[in-house]
């Protein structure tokens, strides 16, 4: 049996009833915590303190004003980069005071899915401060995603200890520092992850509601409605599994309400995808076009140093996710080689390639995929914690001290 095959499973005879307590229990797995899953959230608190660390010695080491005697503020280090575009859009809408993409030196913000604003304002209610509202929605929502991550990756390998082989791979990953972020890719994945456990359960309905809260988060959320599709097509045997088909357009109704809402104040149904182009250079290039451009970035002197490295990281990822798909592809794996496919696609048609290191947080069958090999070959998981997981603190400082360049 390869170790990425989900195991058969001995069912119950239809004819011996479960149960009620156990019925409960079959219905509400998420629930109940067992000894496995303590451990993973002691491994994902041990990474939260780890990186609390580095923040805490990049804001005195690497001080916004090269002069200054006191270091920042406790969250000045996270609020970075995107994090204004989400703290702008909680704090005062997508089109403030009758600004917009007509105004001059527009932000785009509307490039942004409104499900993280808008919890970031909910929660703001009961938090005094936005920077913690933002912290305290990706650690809850990062501890929901790790714990998803490690049932998935159980359900798919055999062997003990598959869940935090998976997990401390992905907590280690080089651009981990972003699950702690006020971003996006925490609360993205506390959403989809469960949302693939439900589907891999055949539990449609829930499938089909998680999905729907990840596209109110990212874009992303369509590429997994995708692969749900897929997956449902692949294990599709009886009348009443059809019968469940309609609730897999569900997912498709946060992006459908929130380009309505763009088309009424912008007259543009795609405005999101505008403002990504006008503020990311994400307009249409065939693939070997974009491959071109970020090549050029990388190796053409074209670029501060910075910005070379991490078009070189671009591209090397990229490579990463084409290696990936062909072996889901390999292993019939359907529909999470979609998931990959589509992501990829979506990354790799722009001027250049742009955040795809990022993407990578949301690949779970590149964490699940490197549990297995290292749990054939220890010298894997080895080699990732000596030559891979120290990129994390690189990438960590760099983005913490202001200086990521992609």
């Amino acid at each position: 049996m390869s170790l990425l095959t989900p195991q058969r499973r001995r069912e119950r005879p239809s004819s011996v009833p479960l149960p009620p307590r156990s019925q409960l229990r079959s219905r509400l797995p998420v629930l109940r915590i067992g000894a496995a899953d303590r451990e993973v959230l002691w491994l994902y608190l041990l990474t939260r303190v780890g990186i609390w660390t580095v923040a805490y010695c990049t804001r005195w080491v690497f001080p916004d004003d090269g002069k200054a005697r006191h270091a920042g503020s406790f969250f000045s280090s996270w609020q970075r980069w995107d994090w204004w575009h989400y703290l702008h859009i909680a704090q005062s809408g997508y089109f403030p005071d009758g600004t917009g993409p007509w105004t001059p030196d527009w932000d785009n913000r509307e490039a942004f899915f409104p499900g993280f604003p808008f919890l970031l304002r909910a929660v703001r209610t009961v938090v005094p401060s936005w920077s913690a509202s933002g912290a305290l929605i990706s650690f809850v929502a990062g501890g929901v995603a790790v714990l998803a991550l490690a049932r998935i990756a159980r359900l798919h390998l055999p062997q003990e200890g598959a869940g935090p082989r998976a997990v401390l791979f992905f907590l280690l990953s080089p651009c981990a520092v972003f699950l702690a972020a006020g971003y996006t890719e925490a609360l993205f994945l506390a959403f989809a992850l469960p949302a693939w456990l439900a589907a891999q359960r055949l539990n449609w309905p829930l499938a089909a509601v998680l999905a729907c809260l990840a596209t109110t988060v990212r874009v992303s959320g369509l590429f997994l409605a995708g692969a749900l599709v897929v997956h449902f097509l692949v294990t599709a045997r009886t009348p009443a599994h059809w019968r469940r088909l309609p609730w897999l357009a569900l997912p498709a109704l946060p992006p459908l309400l929130h380009s309505w809402y763009l088309q009424v104040h912008t007259g543009d149904w795609m405005a999101w995808k505008h403002a990504e182009e006008r503020g990311w250079y994400r307009d249409f290039h065939a693939p070997w076009e974009a491959w071109k451009n970020t090549w050029h970035a990388a190796f053409g002197h074209s670029q501060s140093t910075g910005y070379a490295l991490m078009s070189q990281a671009e591209l090397l990822t990229m490579l990463i996710g084409l290696v990936l798909c062909g072996v889901l592809l390999r292993q019939r794996r359907w529909a999470e080689a979609a998931y990959i496919a589509v992501s990829l696609w979506a990354l790799g048609t722009s001027y250049w390639y742009t955040s795809i290191p990022r993407a990578t947080l949301l690949w779970w069958p590149m964490w699940t995929g490197l549990a297995a090999w290292s749990l054939r070959s220890p010298r894997v998981r080895t080699a990732y914690l000596a030559v891979v997981a120290p990129l994390m603190t690189v990438f960590a400082v760099t983005f913490l001290s202001g200086r990521w360049a992609g």
